[in-house]
């Protein structure tokens, strides 16, 4: 019996086999490579908006609009917009995670968020195609 007891007991797999798929990271790994994507996609995104809005600083209305509804400039508007609004949300839900208590809590906080983003990126896209189309 205690040979069996010890065939039970012994297992060939390593301690990481035991463990995968446990704990509390569930998807983490996929949540931080996005935002790792995200940051880095915005970097020059960021830096191509900020010089031609400061390029765009005290032009008229028209000229703004004009800049917008060309087509490279839309296109690149709506990858901001959407990588923006993306990572925003991410940032926020590992902040709620980390630090908020309660489950009802997390999940409440993390929905509102997303809603909020989500709202707030199709509004900007529908600006911004309603000037470029």
């Amino acid at each position: 019996m205690a040979g069996n007891d010890f065939a039970r007991n012994t297992t060939l797999r390593s301690p990481l086999g035991r463990v995968r798929g446990l704990g509390s990271a569930k998807g983490g790994t996929h949540h931080w490579w996005m935002q790792r994507v995200t940051s880095i996609a915005l970097l020059p995104l960021t830096l191509w908006f900020a010089l031609s809005a400061a390029s765009l600083a005290g032009a008229p209305y028209e000229v703004t609009r004009d800049w917008i509804a060309q087509p490279l400039n839309a296109v690149l508007l709506l990858a901001a917009i959407g990588l923006t609004f993306h990572h925003t949300a991410a940032g926020m839900q590992v902040i709620i995670e980390d630090y908020a208590n309660q489950e009802w809590v997390k999940v409440g906080a993390i929905l509102a968020i997303k809603a909020i983003c989500w709202l707030l990126a199709i509004a900007s896209a529908l600006a911004v195609l309603r000037i470029a189309v």
